[in-house]
């Protein structure tokens, strides 16, 4: 048995991490069936193991302990804990689907590692420069043009189904990038990037996803998950379910359950919610 570390990007492509380093790469159209053993535990933070591995709630996204989150967040650039850091920053947009674009900043050692992980289809790059000036531009921006610093998961997985095209994608930030140059202020503390359109639909494997018929809600102590890799995105598995229903396991679920190899016959067994009516309001996702 492996004891799962959950989703991860890295070079470019995902894969399933393992306590101890291990990843096994995700490969889109390959079987995946696994079952979920032995209680979840906490992952610790930051990659420290949590001293008293406790037992984790397998609905949380975190996958800590209360002791360890608050470790965790005490060093996190997201909860402004974290002010003194004197690496560069950047400004980015990131494009979730039609009318969802949203500001944020990324430590430029980085790359464009926080933009896969949210699950960004396409990107582009604003400004650079150190970390409060970038926090002041990504507050700016986001009043100016009316964009949220934040997306739910729920409105991301929503969004990935009927996706238009990679031009259509670029012209929707490109408009929007020459919005923020209009915006005053904030070129005079930050070096302003010239505008390149990122994409990420064909390294998360977006062709033409069927419908979303539900959402993995957490996995339990023998629960079976069993299906075909259709993509991956920020820390989402799109599966095809055996029974034909196209399901949404989110990574962050994994992290601490010791993991089992399953046979591709085996009956899904791990409760599903069906996805929102649409047009409901969004939950906002705090946890980036």
């Amino acid at each position: 048995m492996w004891r799962s570390g959950g989703l991860g990007w890295s070079g470019g492509s995902a894969g399933l991490r393992w306590w101890g380093g291990r990843v096994s790469p995700v490969v889109y159209g390959q079987a995946l069936a696994f079952r979920a053993v032995g209680g979840r535990l906490c992952a610790g933070p930051r990659g420290n193991a949590c001293p008293v591995a406790a037992a984790v709630p397998g609905r949380s996204t975190g996958g800590l302990c209360p002791e360890c989150a608050r470790l965790d967040r005490a060093h996190s650039v997201a909860a402004d804990t974290f002010a003194d850091d004197s690496r560069p920053y950047r400004v980015y947009l990131a494009w979730f689907g039609t009318g969802t674009v949203k500001v944020g900043i990324t430590g430029e050692h980085r790359g464009d590692a926080r933009l896969r992980e949210q699950g960004a289809v396409a990107f582009c790059w604003l400004g650079r420069g150190p970390l409060m000036a970038a926090r002041r531009t990504e507050e700016v921006l986001r009043q100016a043009l009316g964009v949220p610093d934040r997306v739910s998961y729920e409105r991301k997985r929503a969004l990935r189904v009927g996706l238009p095209d990679t031009a259509a994608r670029a012209a929707e930030i490109e408009d929007l990038y020459g919005r923020a140059l209009g915006v005053g202020g904030w070129g005079e503390t930050l070096d302003v990037l010239p505008f390149t359109a990122y994409d990420h639909g064909e390294v998360f494997g977006l062709g033409a996803l069927p419908p979303l018929d539900g959402t993995v809600t957490e996995l339990v102590d023998g629960g079976v998950v069993t299906g075909r890799v259709r993509a991956a995105a920020g820390p989402d598995l799109h599966l095809l379910a055996p029974d034909g229903r196209h399901l949404v396991l989110d990574g962050r679920l994994l992290g601490g359950w010791g993991l089992e190899r399953g046979e591709p016959g085996d009956a899904w067994s791990v409760p599903v919610a069906a996805p929102p009516p649409e047009g409901r309001d969004e939950r906002q996702d705090g946890l980036f």
